[in-house]
């Protein structure tokens, strides 16, 4: 049978079980073989499932997990020789899930068959490790680098036993990593880390992007006993966890290795760090005696779910707005002389310019340009020190799921006065294949100020509005905040078919927009959101229901002039993908209240975890247009 109803080709029953005791740190010829055996082994599974997720065009991660994959089975036979160690294998790299998603198969919880679906929406294999979903899986990893603090209490809790985790060069960049350190070694917790240092991260090289950091000398800094070893030499890398785990005390193994060693196509590059395409994973598994039906058979057979919903009121054209803020800002520089806008404005990276649109500045004003590492706190607060100047401009950016990191630092560029642009990209839930823990769907914790200051929150719903807000607000003082979705957006139309932001378009601060007016009551919306809104609200029409709708870009301030009018119509719909708990919805029905208007009021956000894959996200959380005419309905009665 063809694609994921295939059966697992890579017998995983032919994985061997082994015994290591750590107080003997050579390893015998048939243990070597055994282990190098069961590498092997892993490796080709994980190369072959989470090929599945480039096949049916969900992204993943290959080479984190491919290259772990030796620590891994060394852990398993520690495991096999004594129960003095917490049978967890946890690991602050969440991306690397198909390590979680491959031992619980082997245990039994999964069956290997059920791999084939990996980051498929409603598989519960999303892009991260959530406990609780998926059979096997024993912990949430949560964000990159946010495990070990919580490892810490695990050993505090269970002090008979020897915990272990697994971290990696870009994990350990996190802030969280330096407070965990002292704490271990504070409390001289039995915590081991093992650490993949293959020095590539999402945008990079660290040893280039980052020169100064190393792991050795930090940890060792912090006090942890290290040792630093070649980790595709298996007796080398036996050794030294053998010597960690008879270490009394806090203590790391950090693993030297190409990214995904032996893969041709993508080994040592940063193309590793993200999904093995098809034909570099077929190209691998052929090289390594697997028949030619795993391709014909499983991975040319599995296409993207396509999504047969046609929208009206918006372009078949789409462009994504996260790339298009980087464009936007280079408008702005390309007005500057190169010496001028070095002195006048920075633009800090964490990692993530392909993602977040910064990539386009580096390329064409690296004058202004700072590539920096997996450090949210330190590099916003960077940008705002820039900023602390009045005619300084700081520019800084990263996932809308990172902004909860950066909550303290916000406040500190408040109280200085700071100037800060930050462009938070990945907001809301739309193809979040990554899952719950990157839904960036608190955006209004970036407005924790008194009421006497204000701080400026944008989503525009569409590329041109992107370009016009970036324009508008690029030099103006103070704290303000860009949002995007990780999904492309179409182009609004207005009512006669023309763009509704076109070249006449002047966005204006604080001020909503009418998309079209309507007696029967008002929908609410902004972002991505908004060309969904607008189907729903354009099909009510046809049928005879005059619904209004609103576009509110600038979501923390009130247009008293607009408020005004749909609070004094028959109801007022607020449609986000934002939190239900704190977004827009939540505030906008006391707006309402505040100005004695009393309209019907109902508001839709997101509800609860999510369900894998891309475009099933939003319906999953009943956000799509038919469940906007329901709800819009159901308010008209």
């Amino acid at each position: 049978m063809p694609g994921t109803e295939s059966a697992f080709p890579i017998d995983l029953k032919k994985y061997k079980k082994l015994s290591l005791d750590p107080t003997k740190p050579q390893l015998t010829s048939e243990q070597k073989a055994t282990l190098q055996h069961n590498i092997q082994l892993l490796r080709d599974a994980i190369v072959l499932f989470t090929a599945t997720g480039a096949a049916r065009g969900v992204s993943g991660h290959t080479g984190g997990a491919f290259d772990t994959v030796p620590e891994v089975c060394i852990l398993l036979s520690l495991f096999e020789n004594s129960e003095k160690y917490l049978p967890i294998i946890f690991d602050e790299a969440g991306h690397r899930v198909a390590t979680q998603y491959l031992l619980a198969a082997l245990e039994g919880s999964l069956p290997a068959e059920h791999l084939l679906h990996y980051r498929e929406a409603n598989s519960k294999l999303p892009g991260h490790p959530e406990l609780g979903l998926t059979p096997g899986v024993k912990f949430s990893s949560g964000r990159l680098g946010h495990m070990w603090p919580l490892v810490n209490g695990v050993a505090i809790a269970n002090r008979d036993k020897t915990v272990f985790c697994l971290g990696s060069d870009g994990s350990q960049q996190e802030g969280d990593d330096a407070e965990a350190a002292r704490l271990a070694v504070a409390q001289g917790l039995n915590v081991k880390l093992l650490i993949d240092d293959n020095d590539v991260t999402i945008a990079g090289h660290p040893s280039q992007y980052l020169k100064g950091y190393d792991l050795t000398r930090t940890l060792e800094g912090h006090g942890l006993k290290v040792y630093t070893v070649q980790g595709e030499d298996i007796d080398a890398l036996w050794g030294a966890i053998a010597s960690i785990v008879t270490y009394n005390g806090p203590a790391a193994v950090i693993a030297k290795r190409l990214m995904a060693p032996g893969v041709e196509d993508i080994e040592g590059s940063t193309h590793g760090h993200d999904v093995i395409p098809v034909k570099a994973a077929i190209k691998y598994l052929s090289s390594r005696g697997y028949p030619e039906s795993i391709a014909s058979d499983i991975l040319l057979n599995i296409k993207p779910a396509s999504s047969p919903y046609l929208y009206i009121g918006s372009t078949k054209e789409i462009g994504a707005n996260r790339v298009v803020f980087g464009e936007a800002v280079n408008l702005v520089l390309d007005k500057l002389s190169k010496e001028e806008a070095a002195k006048k404005v920075l633009v800090i990276d964490s990692d993530l310019e392909g993602s977040t649109g910064l990539k386009v500045i580096h390329q064409k004003h690296p004058e202004v340009f700072m590539p920096s590492g997996i450090m949210e706190r330190g590099n916003f607060s960077a940008a705002a020190g820039f900023g602390f100047q009045a005619d300084k401009f700081g520019v800084f950016s990263t996932f809308s799921a990172f902004l909860e990191m950066v909550i303290s630092e916000i406040t500190m560029a408040r109280l200085n006065n700071c100037n800060v642009l930050s462009h938070f990209s990945h907001s809301g839930v739309d193809e979040m294949a990554d899952n719950t823990c990157h839904f960036g769907i608190n955006n209004f914790f970036a407005d924790n100020g008194l009421s006497d200051v204000h701080s400026w929150l944008y989503f525009p719903a569409d590329p041109a509005q992107m370009i016009a807000v970036v324009q508008r607000v690029f030099f103006e003082r103070g704290l303000r905040f860009i949002f995007s979705t990780r999904s492309k957006v179409p182009y609004i139309l207005k009512e006669d078919g023309s763009r509704f932001f076109d070249d006449d378009y002047k966005f204006v601060p604080g001020k909503d927009e009418t998309i079209v007016e309507g007696k029967a009551g008002y929908v609410v919306s902004f972002g991505e959101m908004l060309y969904r809104s607008w189907d729903a609200v354009l099909r009510c029409r046809q049928e005879g229901l005059d619904v209004g709708l609103i576009n509110k870009p600038t979501l923390n301030l009130v247009d008293e002039q607009t408020i005004k009018k749909i609070g004094s119509s028959p109801f007022v719909l607020v449609v986000e993908s934002l939190n239900q708990k704190t977004g827009l919805g939540s505030k906008f029905g006391t707006w309402l209240l505040e100005r004695q208007l009393t309209p019907k009021y109902g508001y839709m956000g997101t509800t609860k975890e999510g369900c894998g894959g891309l475009s099933e996200q939003i319906p999953f959380q009943n956000l799509d247009p038919q469940s906007i005419i329901l709800k819009i309905k159901q308010l008209s009665q």
